[in-house]
């Protein structure tokens, strides 16, 4: 008899269900429309609306990986601090670790690599809680 493996398949991440979770996210750290669009890659004002409304045709791979990224930088928040207020106000305090900046100052950097930056500074601060 013969071991067989079966494939695991890997959920494909839904672009509509990624953008409201970002959406969600900008609530609760109150992040104002600029912001917003400059974290997700600057899409076109139009596009953006388009998705905050719910209208979803195409997520470029590069959007989704910034969603990714915030959707970790909010994970390890919670994880990190008890209470809300503190871990929504986080992104506003100033840092030593990213140049006495804010980490949504990093983070409107413009590039995936300044997202990428805030969640590894996050994952090694919650590497203890993990």
């Amino acid at each position: 008899m013969s071991a067989t493996r079966e494939r695991v398949s890997v959920t494909e991440i839904v672009p509509g269900d990624a953008l409201r979770g970002f959406f969600l996210i900008m609530d609760a750290w109150d992040i104002n429309t600029d912001d917003a669009r400059i974290l997700l890659g600057s899409p076109a004002e139009r596009t953006y609306y388009a998705w905050r409304k719910g209208h979803v045709v195409r997520v470029p791979s590069d959007t989704l990986r910034r969603i990714g990224y915030i959707a970790g930088i909010y994970k390890a928040l919670q994880i990190v601090y008890s209470d809300a207020r503190l871990s929504d106000d986080w992104i506003r305090r100033r840092n030593k670790a990213f140049g006495d900046q804010t980490p949504l100052e990093r983070m409107r950097g413009g590039d995936v690599t300044d997202l990428a930056a805030v969640r590894n500074y996050l994952d090694a601060a919650r590497a203890p809680w993990s």
